[in-house]
């Protein structure tokens, strides 16, 4: 080999080895749980996170990002693929539903085709079959880091998880609490009683204890002579972690802290002049694996649905930040949000469940369970007792600036008529184009997609069997609960398609039609049958209407989990149904918590 071939290769490879060098190494630090309002640096002088509170001081506070769902598995979902979960099916918890991998990466596969060690310390939780969770990072997921591999190894992405904060560390004893009961604020819709005050004060001391890992991690970054080469990033999953936050699309679900340090040797990359300034813009979690991707200089596929908000690709930012929800371990909910920095508005799907469900996991929270013996002992106030009771109404407003905790819906007020209508055509804009997939209940369309043999990710996106805008438009209809929509509604009961129908026999229950039930009680979806059977019911067909639930029972439909929430939504109506319930033997964990449920209830 001449001398020239061997200095050009030294060349190259003393190049390929500094351009590696230029990129950045990205540590991002996730906690469990914990919204805003759990934090320092946000604003609340009693929480005791000085090392958060620091990282915010050297870099940059972000102060209107959000979750795109307000759980962790969808949550995560998301943020593995760089696609809304309800864009592929995947937003119900627990669910594993599978979608297209070879079309669709996970955005570690993505960065390690780009030169990058990826590692994960150890939450995945993506909640999609078909593929293992930790196949995508090369430590496997090992739950602590490496941080020899990790010098050794540069550039790297390494996620650090921090379990100290999750909803679990409020479950239990209020016993030996550290942080003074006393001195909480607590929420406008949370009665004040001991144990609220000293679920509250537990978990200040769980934030806490996460602060003082994120800062081990810190001084581990620093200790390795790594700190000058490494982007660190902090924020929470979603928001919670008490009775009504985690769960649920008010900011104190989505609300998350999120702060980027940024060495001065990637200064370019600032998002303001200084460190310790704060970021007004609009982030969503499903921005960050696009911006990662881009600051890290890897490709980016073109599915992807966020947008950019660091570096020179950085797009424009957007209007407003779009969530989701649907089912909740054993139970059913359906909502989305439109949020701008001011408002809030959230689209109801299921206006006649209640926001607070008895959910198994959420009831060990003691918090929780005295919040609800207040109320059904007659002691709450209205804005209390509201959230155990049946939405009624299908959209919700709220001034985010002067009602932080999101009590005082602002539907009906005309002052915000023109902002109402404009968020409303924001939503079914990007409804029409994230292909939501939840206008179809989770039973129907995971029946549905097995039929055709494809993914619902597949399914969402083939207008021949999914004809969103129709199902929207349908939606809304019923939604309304207008009387004067019977006849339109009692059409769609005949349509070819069961998702229309759907729509059209929760717009007869809204509006109590019996004579449409009767059209749809022996409907070939279960889903339908099922509602029809509830507004019988409720409209002097009791008997018809009982018996039709318990044939689905005996009969094992498909929709078993939606049946046994009607029956507890049922209230003394459903205890004829009780009996059935626990005769059957139910393989799936959900039903089971449902039975348990009902039977202790009954």
């Amino acid at each position: 080999m001449s001398s020239k071939v061997s200095f050009l290769i030294l060349l190259i490879g003393f190049s390929i080895h500094i351009k590696g060098q230029d990129k950045p190494n990205i540590l991002w630090l996730t906690s469990e749980d914990n919204n805003i309002n759990w934090v320092g640096c946000y604003g609340n002088s009693f929480a005791e996170t000085p090392n958060i509170d620091q990282l915010a001081e050297e870099g940059f506070r972000y102060t209107h990002c959000y979750a795109n769902a307000p759980v962790c598995a969808p949550s995560r979902s998301t943020w593995i693929t760089g696609i809304h979960a309800i864009s592929m099916g995947t937003h119900p918890m627990r669910s594993r539903n599978n979608i297209p991998h070879d079309r669709i990466s996970f955005y570690p596969d993505l960065l390690k085709e780009n030169g990058y060690y990826v590692a994960n310390c150890a939450k995945t939780d993506y909640n999609i079959g078909g593929r293992e969770d930790h196949e995508c990072w090369d430590n496997k997921c090992a739950s602590t880091p490496s941080w020899k591999t990790l010098k050794q190894n540069q550039p790297f992405l390494q996620i650090i998880n921090f379990g100290q904060s999750h909803e679990s560390r409020a479950h239990g004893s209020l016993d030996n609490i550290e942080h003074d009961p006393s001195r909480t604020h607590l929420a406008a819709y949370h009665p004040d009683l001991t144990d609220v005050r000293k679920n509250y004060a537990k978990y200040y001391d769980a934030v806490r204890n996460m602060d003082g890992k994120i800062g081990e991690a810190l001084q581990k970054l620093e200790e390795m002579g790594l700190d000058e080469n490494t982007i660190v990033i902090y924020n929470s999953d979603h928001g919670g972690v008490m009775p009504r936050s985690k769960r649920f699309l008010f900011a104190s679900g989505i609300h998350s802290p999120f702060i980027i340090r940024i060495p001065e040797k990637y200064k370019h990359l600032w998002p303001a002049k200084e460190h310790g300034m704060t970021v007004d813009r609009l982030v969503s979690f499903i921005d960050m694996p696009k911006t990662w991707l881009s600051i890290c200089q890897a490709e980016i596929p073109d599915y992807y649905q966020g947008k950019i908000f660091l570096g020179h690709q950085t797009e424009k930012e957007p209007n407003n930040h779009f969530a989701f929800r649907g089912r909740m371990d054993e139970r059913f909910d359906n909502a989305r949000a439109v949020y701008s920095k001011d408002y809030l508005y959230i689209r109801n799907y299921m206006p006649y469940a209640p926001w607070m469900q008895h959910l198994e996991y959420l009831w060990k929270a003691k918090a929780t369970s005295a919040w609800a013996e207040h109320v059904k002992d007659g002691k709450a106030t209205d804005t209390q007792a509201k959230f155990f009771k049946p939405k009624s109404y299908s959209e919700e407003f709220y001034d985010l600036k002067n009602d932080p905790d999101n009590v005082n819906n602002l539907i009906a007020d005309t002052r915000y008529k023109k902002q109402i209508g404009q968020m409303r055509k924001a939503l079914r804009s990007w409804q029409i184009e994230i292909h939501d997939s939840g206008l179809l209940p989770e039973s129907e369309i995971t029946k549905y997609a097995a039929h055709h043999n494809i993914t619902i990710y597949d399914l969402v996106r083939s207008p021949e069997l999914y004809n969103l805008p129709a199902l929207i438009d349908a939606a809304d209809l019923a939604l309304e609960q207008q009387a004067a929509n019977k006849n339109r509604l009692r059409k769609l009961l005949l349509s070819d398609d069961a998702g229309l129908r759907y729509w059209a026999m929760v717009g007869c229950f809204l509006i109590n039609d019996k004579e449409g039930a009767k059209m749809a009680i022996n409907d070939n979806s279960d889903e339908v049958k099922a509602i029809a059977a509830w507004t019988l019911i409720k409209n002097d067909e009791r008997e018809k209407g009982i018996n039709c639930l318990h044939m689905m029972i005996e009969d094992d439909s498909y929709t078993m989990l939606k049946i046994l929430n009607i029956v507890d939504w049922l209230g003394k109506d459903g205890e004829a149904l009780i009996p059935f319930v626990q005769a059957k033997k139910f393989d799936d964990k959900y039903c089971q918590r449902m039975q348990s449920y009902l039977i202790r209830k009954d």
